[in-house]
């Protein structure tokens, strides 16, 4: 099948209400182009010089979703157009984000990562630190950051039963900020997680948001 056949074969096992983020980190822009022609516009890179160089070839309409794990010196070059960050792991970052995006007189969405796997590599807050930073006063005085929701990465292994406890454990965190610190604040709506191996699976535990790579585009290009 082809990258407009696969896409339409996830868009029908997902709900309308779910996001799919083709990642297209590593594809050439014409695959990206193929996926666009047929009407996507959600696409997610890794490397913020790669998508700071798609986004300049690129159509303009093109939602770009920076989903790898982002250091604070990059952010620059990406703060003008990015639709969407989806690993804010930690403060630091965050304030960083803020600043940038008040260069270019916009507000920028984040995600807000959370740590919900077993494996040591993986980024993000514990529901604590997470909660201890949106609550401080640092953080209610970033004006030009907008806290969409939360994202996880679930423990890369064949063991279903355990991916879904990883993301019923980030669904309770989201809906306790949503009901808590966030309650006023109805743009706080996202719960990202899901990939290409466990999509099916995340959307049945609340998934507003999965991002899919290879089973659009084929095996990774390195």
């Amino acid at each position: 099948m082809g990258i407009v056949e696969n896409l339409q074969k996830i868009q029908n096992q997902i709900p309308p209400h779910v996001t799919l983020v083709a990642v297209s980190k590593t594809k050439p822009d014409e695959l990206i182009m193929e996926a666009y022609s047929s009407g996507h516009r959600d696409f997610g890179e890794n490397k913020v010089q790669d998508l700071a160089r798609k986004a300049e070839r690129l159509p303009g309409d093109i939602r770009w979703h920076m989903i790898g794990h982002l250091q604070s010196n990059k952010v620059k070059y990406m703060a003008s157009f990015v639709h969407l960050v989806h690993g804010v792991d930690s403060f630091k970052l965050l304030n960083v984000i803020n600043k940038e995006a008040a260069k270019h007189n916009r507000v920028i969405d984040c995600l807000m990562q959370v740590r919900i796997a077993r494996e040591q590599t993986k980024f993000g807050f514990s529901r604590d630190e997470l909660l201890e930073v949106v609550q401080s006063d640092s953080f209610g005085e970033l004006e030009n950051v907008r806290i969409r929701g939360v994202m996880g990465m679930a423990t890369y292994n064949e063991n279903s039963g355990q991916i879904r406890e990883e993301f019923r454990h980030l669904k309770r965190i989201f809906d306790e900020l949503r009901t808590g610190v966030f309650s006023k604040n109805k743009s706080f709506d996202q719960l990202s997680f899901g990939m290409s191996a466990d999509y099916q699976l995340a959307v049945d535990e609340g998934s507003t948001m999965v991002r899919i790579g290879s089973l659009i585009f084929g095996a990774r290009n390195y």
